[in-house]
């Protein structure tokens, strides 16, 4: 098994490297938390763990991760509907465009058209693995049992 990822994002270059982590991740509606007070974006995800499958393990595996945005302005979603909580949204990647620097604006993009964008102070972004996704495949097996 491979160690558990903690990336941390303060420019462009970086978080095309925790966008790189993040692709073909699932995402439920419900897993999106926005704390406006504390200027923090939290979307809990299940993630393909890459780096296993670039080594050539025949079954990927998911990983529950935590993806979390500081310094966050506003929050702002086109096209998802935070109310069908049980909705998956599969994450194509993240892009950050930098205006009035170090300021600008972390753009989280859905393969269903959605996106989040988040208007930043300074980018401050984290990737952290909390553990093997139990499900397997994440978020799937609802209503087995």
């Amino acid at each position: 098994m491979s160690p558990q990822l903690k990336l941390i994002a303060l420019d462009a270059d970086d978080l095309s490297v925790i966008s790189a982590h993040v692709q073909d991740a699932r995402v439920q509606p419900s897993d999106i938390i926005w704390r406006q007070s504390e200027k923090r974006l939290v979307v809990g995800m299940s993630r393909l763990d890459w780096e296993q499958t670039l080594d050539g393990e025949a079954e990927p595996r998911r990983l529950v991760a935590a993806l979390r945005f500081d310094r966050v302005l506003a929050c702002k979603s086109r096209d998802i509907d935070l109310d069908a909580r049980d909705t998956v949204l599969d994450l194509v990647g993240i892009e950050f465009h930098g205006q009035d620097a170090p300021g600008g604006s972390a753009l989280l993009l859905f393969a269903q058209g959605g996106a989040i964008r988040l208007d930043v102070e300074c980018l401050e972004c984290e990737l952290t693995d909390l553990g093997a996704d139990q499900l397997g495949t994440g978020l799937e097996a609802e209503g087995e049992g």
